[in-house]
């Protein structure tokens, strides 16, 4: 009896310690119930902000209660957040949730930067699956994987000219007739003559209506209208030399700065020194433009919205190879972008002290916001479940999925071109392209004279192997959504 006690004995102990390893390894690697959160290292675009500290003690209390886990945000600022991503990357030092946007989203997802995400977002981020718009989730696609959960918020383009409503005003100028870049003409020459301290146009570069592969600047686009399936070099095109002449007559009249093909001037809309310039739109844009600049200003549209890849990768949050905790990582951007309090608290603060609220449950700013939390709103992530300021109309995420819905889709929405096999020859463009294109597009040389050249130093280079090769994969891939 004493021998089968002891082996008893031995036999649920031996058992108990299993359990207990078992339950430590499992809690040690992915922040079990019980045990200490888990914290996310987050990085994120945008100037340092003083309170950021102070905000996140309140999102911590919050994230630890909702999923065990907090959140150590660090921001980069904006002309140094991408040398300094690629550092960290590139050193392999671990995070979890990194910002990321266009092309550069691309390029590090294809070497392996980012983890795909299906499963993750089938798993731990079901809620957010059932909000994301559709073609978020298309556009952000690489190579068929989705490596990033774009921010929710407008998913199309709409190119804008916008105005001074001031001067608008002031000479009774009646924008319904505007249309085109040529219906500018007579509101242009009234303001160069009569408003000496303003500028008729802030640096507008030259609008072509293609959907651009490598940027605007690059000869590789496919047209918005006509035949959408071949690629082509836009600067061949009768509407680039038509436009370059309109601009070039512009610049000789003096509606635009004498040295705009090469200034380096931001333009910000808060020095009102500008009479038209060309912006892209979203619902009410007018009305955030204005309260930032802190004058009116109304805008007319140059085409009708479209989604194209970099209007729905334009704000990513990614979650890192390196990280140690992929689920945890993304139940938290599940928590993000569906939970109204959390995306509020990050984006605008604590309530009384940051903003105050309303009793109609819209939220005004405090000079705590702007002096010490003024975060930038774009990249954080759903749009949808923020508070409306009080001057915002109260449809205006309505308009938001409206605009979203009237969107056609860019022809290559959901195609990411690798460059790889091109290397040499798009290094090479690209430094044809900055000798022409910024004059041209400013009209700051003669189309007819300079615009030929432009076109034969690209063949030089090697244009036609390039775009033989987006026209391959391209085709490849069309193949691929049948």
């Amino acid at each position: 009896m004493k021998k089968k006690l002891v082996l008893l004995l031995v036999l649920l102990l031996s058992v108990g310690t299993v359990l207990v390893a078992c339950g430590s390894s499992k809690n040690e690697s992915r922040g079990g119930e019980g045990e200490k959160p888990y914290e996310i290292k987050w990085y994120t675009i945008g100037t340092p902000q003083k309170d950021t500290e102070k905000v996140f003690e309140e999102v911590n209390k919050y994230t630890e209660e909702k999923i065990n886990a907090t959140v150590k945000l660090t921001q980069i600022d904006w002309g140094d957040y991408d040398q300094k991503m690629q550092v960290v990357i590139s050193s392999g030092e671990p995070f979890d949730i990194g910002f990321t946007e266009g092309g550069t989203y691309v390029q590090d997802a294809q070497k392996g930067a980012f983890l795909p995400l299906d499963d993750l977002l089938d798993e731990q981020g079901k809620d957010l699956k059932e909000i994301l718009e559709p073609a978020l989730l298309e556009g952000a696609r690489v190579d068929g994987e989705l490596y990033g959960i774009p921010s929710n918020k407008e998913t199309a383009r709409q190119s804008v000219y916008t105005f001074n409503k001031r001067l608008v005003d002031k000479y009774d100028f009646d924008l319904s007739k505007v249309r085109n870049l040529e219906d500018l003409e007579p509101m242009l020459k009234e303001i160069k003559e009569n408003e000496p301290n303003v500028t008729p146009m802030a640096t507008i570069k030259a609008y072509l209506p293609f959907d651009y592969i490598l940027g605007e600047e690059m000869p590789f686009g496919f047209a918005l209208e006509g035949d959408r399936d071949h690629v082509v070099n836009p600067f061949e095109s009768d509407i680039a030399m038509d436009t370059f002449k309109t601009m070039h007559k512009y610049f000789k009249a003096g509606y635009l700065k004498s040295d705009a093909a090469t200034s380096k001037d931001s333009w910000p809309m808060d020095v009102e020194n500008w009479f038209v310039r060309k912006e892209d739109s979203q619902p009410y844009s007018d009305l955030l433009w204005s309260r930032s600049a802190k004058y009116e200003v109304v805008s007319v549209p140059m085409e009708d919205p479209v989604t194209f890849n970099n209007s729905v990768t334009g704000a990513i949050q990614a979650i890192s190879s390196t990280s140690q905790n992929p689920e945890k990582a993304m139940e938290f951007l599940n928590l993000l972008n569906t939970d109204p309090y959390l995306r509020n608290l990050v984006d605008k603060g604590i309530e009384g002290v940051h903003y105050e609220k309303n009793d109609d449950g819209k939220i005004k700013d405090l000079p705590a916001r702007i002096e010490k939390y003024n975060m930038p709103t774009y990249s954080l992530g759903n749009h949808f479940i923020l508070d409306l300021y009080e001057n915002d109309p109260s449809d205006k995420w309505d308009k938001f999925k409206e605009f979203n819905d009237s969107a056609e889709p860019a022809p290559t929405l959901g195609f990411h071109f690798n460059s790889d096999p091109v290397r040499t020859e798009i290094a090479s463009i690209s430094n044809v392209s900055k000798e022409f294109y910024p004059a041209l597009a400013t009209g700051s040389v003669n189309p007819e004279e300079y615009l030929p050249k432009f076109n034969q130093k690209l063949k030089a280079a090697g244009i036609d192997k390039v775009l033989d090769e987006i026209q391959t994969q391209f085709d490849e891939w069309k193949a691929e959504q049948k």
